[in-house]
C-alpha cells in the first residue's frame, strides 16, 4: 500500500481520517503546525503549510507518495460584505486557499510522475449553497473547489484524480461548543466524511475525478 500524507490531521476530522486510512492498510503521515501525539504507525511532522518551502519539504520527505488529503481551513464570520474588513477577507482566503495550493504545487508533479494517485481537499457546503455573513470563508471554500477542478483538468489524463469533499456541519467537539442550542442530530459525525475520503483515496474510486461530493448528514 502507498502512503498518504494528511494535512491538518490533528483535529477531530483529522483523526477520524487517519483512523480510517490507517485500518486500510496506508501508511500515513501526518502534517500540521501544531505538535501532535500519532497514533501508533503513524508518522507526523510539524510544518506551515503556508509557507511554499515547508510544504514542498513536507511532501518530499514522503516515501511512495499515492494520495494527499488536505483538511486545512478555518472558519470566521463576518456579517454583510459591507462590514467584512480587506484584512479578515484576505485572512480566509490564506487560511482556506493557499495550503491546498502549495500541496498541489508540491504533490501533483510526484503523483502525475508515479502511477496516478488522489489528491483530495474538503471544501464546504457553503461554496455551492451560500448563507449571509461568511463572505470571506464561503468565497475561500469556493476557490478551493475551483483549485481541485483545475487540477482536474490538468492532471487527469495522468491518472490523478482530484476531489473535493463538501461537508455541511461536522459534529465535533468544537461545533458543539460553538452551537450548544443546535439540532446535533441533522450533523455529519466526522467518521462518516473520512469514510468517503478513504474512498476517494482508494482504487475504488478511479472513475471520480473532478468531483463536488455532497457528505451532509440529514441537513
Amino acid at each position: 500500500m502507498p502512503a498518504v500524507l494528511v494535512a491538518g490531521g490533528t483535529g477531530a476530522l483529522g483523526g477520524a481520517v487517519v483512523s480510517a486510512l490507517s485500518r486500510a492498510g496506508w501508511t500515513v503521515t501526518v502534517v500540521d503546525r501544531a505538535d501532535a501525539l500519532s497514533p501508533e504507525g503513524v508518522h507526523s511532522v510539524r510544518a506551515d503549510l503556508l509557507d511554499t518551502e515547508a510544504a514542498r519539504a513536507a511532501v518530499d520527505g514522503v516515501r511512495d507518495l499515492g494520495a494527499v488529503v488536505n483538511l486545512v481551513g478555518g472558519f470566521s464570520m463576518g456579517g454583510k460584505v459591507e462590514g467584512v474588513e480587506l484584512a479578515d477577507f484576505e485572512a480566509m482566503l490564506r487560511l482556506n486557499l493557499v495550503p491546498a495550493f502549495n500541496l498541489a504545487r508540491a504533490a501533483m508533479p510526484r503523483l502525475a510522475a508515479g502511477e496516478g494517485g488522489a489528491f483530495v481537499c474538503v471544501s464546504a457546503r457553503a461554496a455551492i449553497e451560500p448563507f449571509p455573513g461568511a463572505t470571506g470563508y464561503i468565497t475561500a471554500k469556493a476557490g478551493v473547489l475551483a483549485l481541485v477542478r483545475a487540477l482536474d483538468a490538468e492532471y487527469r489524463d495522468a491518472g490523478v484524480r482530484c476531489n473535493a469533499v463538501l461537508p455541511s456541519v461536522i459534529d465535533t467537539p468544537a461545533n458543539r461548543e460553538s452551537m450548544p442550542d443546535a439540532d446535533r442530530s441533522k450533523w455529519v459525525p466526522s467518521e462518516q466524511i473520512a469514510r468517503v475520503i478513504r474512498f476517494l483515496c482508494s482504487e475504488d474510486s478511479a472513475p471520480t475525478s473532478g468531483a463536488a461530493v455532497p457528505v451532509y448528514g440529514r441537513a
